[in-house]
């Protein structure tokens, strides 16, 4: 529990600390927010703030991490699949700013790196820290060997859940409260579980996102762009592959789940109807075009991950025999 609660506060601190330096390095290098032109107005605004704030969030866990961990597989196949996500983010962030494309990579290049990641993973989980290749439905206690399909399942997991944290990145702290309260579940998760080298890892997350929150939250003064987000699904995705969560995160994340559904379901209506569900997707748009302010979205659905989060973890609980 020492080393759980001490790498969490080392995180958190580390992002206090580096955030200005960082913010002003930013700044001087014109490394601002680019705002799509078909968004809500009022965020027109927030063009040019910083962003890539998840170089920040992921030297946060990286330094308290390396010093305390035991090398254990599952955690090392965490933090790989997470920094591998950052490092496609940061790519991304880097094409967009720096060589003014405004889509970032290419979407083959994308797929490719995802695919590439969710293999490692696969590896490290089955043939490294043994894990079966099995789905647990903790609803009923009930385990699904899926043989040569478990890759494709991690693959989806990988890529639902980097592109749901992505989506939720619109509003200043949505992504990095919401995927503090989920990494704070998955805390708890890996402690029961008994694999604390993976809960230390999972604090280390929590205590540099509610760092990186102290200047991310309304008004912004940094973004986490593509960095962060990615990295942030990256983690989400190995905790939930390393712990046989895989069918729970859809609870445990549901916040994430019900962004990106949302944008499913705007394409789909608007391709075979032309009508639109949703004044705007990802669904937190349409609530601003709902003129709700910013900081009532941001706490309701801060509000509405903590239940599910929540209701996600005490079911884990009821599986284990807690």
């Amino acid at each position: 529990m020492g080393e759980i609660l001490f790498g969490g506060t080392a995180a958190l601190l580390i992002c206090i600390f580096l955030s200005p330096k960082f913010i002003e390095f930013l700044r001087k290098r014109e490394f601002g927010q680019q705002i799509r032109e078909d968004g809500p107005e009022g965020h027109h605004q927030k063009a040019g703030t910083p962003t890539m704030g998840g170089v920040i969030i992921f030297i946060a866990v990286a330094v308290p991490f390396l010093i305390l961990t035991d090398y254990k597989w599952t955690s090392v196949g965490v933090f790989g699949a997470a920094i591998a996500c950052a490092l496609l983010g940061f790519a991304d962030d880097y094409t967009k700013l720096v060589k003014r494309r405004s889509l970032g990579l290419r979407a083959r290049t994308k797929l490719g790196v995802t695919i590439a990641i969710s293999l490692g993973l696969w590896f490290i989980a089955t043939h490294e820290a043994h894990l079966p290749p099995t789905l647990w439905l903790r609803f009923v206690d009930y385990h699904i060997d899926l043989g040569p399909f478990y890759p494709v399942v991690i693959y989806l997991v990988v890529a639902g859940t980097t592109s749901g944290v992505n989506l939720t990145d619109g509003l200043d702290g949505l992504a990095a409260g919401c995927a503090a309260i989920v990494l704070l579940a998955y805390v708890g998760i890996t402690f029961i579980a008994g694999d604390f080298d993976l809960a230390m890892l999972a604090g280390c997350l929590v205590g540099a996102c509610i760092g990186f929150l102290w200047f991310n939250a309304f008004p912004a003064t940094i973004f986490m762009g593509d960095t962060g987000s990615l990295g942030l699904g990256g983690a989400i995705a190995g905790l939930a592959v390393m712990t046989k969560t895989e069918v729970l995160l859809i609870l445990l994340g549901g916040i994430f789940v019900v962004e990106a559904l949302s944008v499913v379901i705007q394409v789909i209506s608007f391709q075979t109807t032309r009508k639109r569900v949703f004044l705007m997707a990802p669904i937190h748009h349409h609530f601003e075009l709902k003129a709700w302010s910013e900081t009532k979205i941001i706490l309701r659905f801060w509000i509405v991950a903590s239940i599910c989060g929540a209701i996600g973890f005490t079911i884990y609980r009821q599986s284990r025999g807690v």
